[in-house]
């Protein structure tokens, strides 16, 4: 169902972890639950695999993972302020310890100047820390923006396993 990069990315965020005895909550909005699909697509992932939360709408994020209201109205869905209340939203309504949450403009359509189409901010945090990646992806397909920001929400939560927080590449 999954590349196979995708695969192999998720068998070593799940190891690495195991190995921190860590598990890890999704709350998604442009991905519409493709990181928490690929993160359950192998055989033994609820070691790992708490829960995810899909919060397409403004109001699921609200009353969901209690993003404030404000955020989006100020910066809109799609920013890092939202990234983050998402992150440390999904972290509260959970029992794991690491989130990654992810909103961006997926395509083909609903793009605008400041926002185009491919922008995704992605946030990863624990109960001490959160980091956020923004990455512009460009005018690709649907399909491609959402598989590149799985990609990518992946190496951000393997970042903050491993507690290096180093400039994230921009395409």
């Amino acid at each position: 169902m999954f590349p196979a990069d995708l695969i192999l990315a998720v068998e070593e965020l799940s190891a690495d972890l195991l190995s921190a005895k860590a598990s890890l909550v999704t709350a998604e909005s442009c991905t519409g639950g493709l990181i928490a699909g690929a993160m359950t697509d192998r055989a033994g992932s609820s070691v790992v695999f708490e829960r995810g939360f899909v919060t397409y709408s403004n109001e699921a994020k609200v009353t969901l993972l209690g993003v404030p209201e404000t955020d989006i109205i100020t910066h809109g869905a799609v920013s890092e302020q939202v990234a983050r209340a998402m992150a440390t939203g999904a972290l509260r309504a959970s029992h794991a310890t690491h989130a990654v949450a992810v909103t961006g403009v997926a395509g083909p359509g609903g793009g605008t100047d400041k926002k185009p189409v491919g922008l995704v901010h992605i946030a990863a945090a624990s109960a001490d820390t959160i980091i956020h990646a923004e990455q512009r992806y460009g005018d690709q397909s649907r399909s491609a923006i959402r598989l590149a920001t799985v990609r990518d929400a992946l190496a951000l939560v393997s970042q903050l396993l491993a507690k290096r927080f180093r400039p994230y590449p921009r395409p």
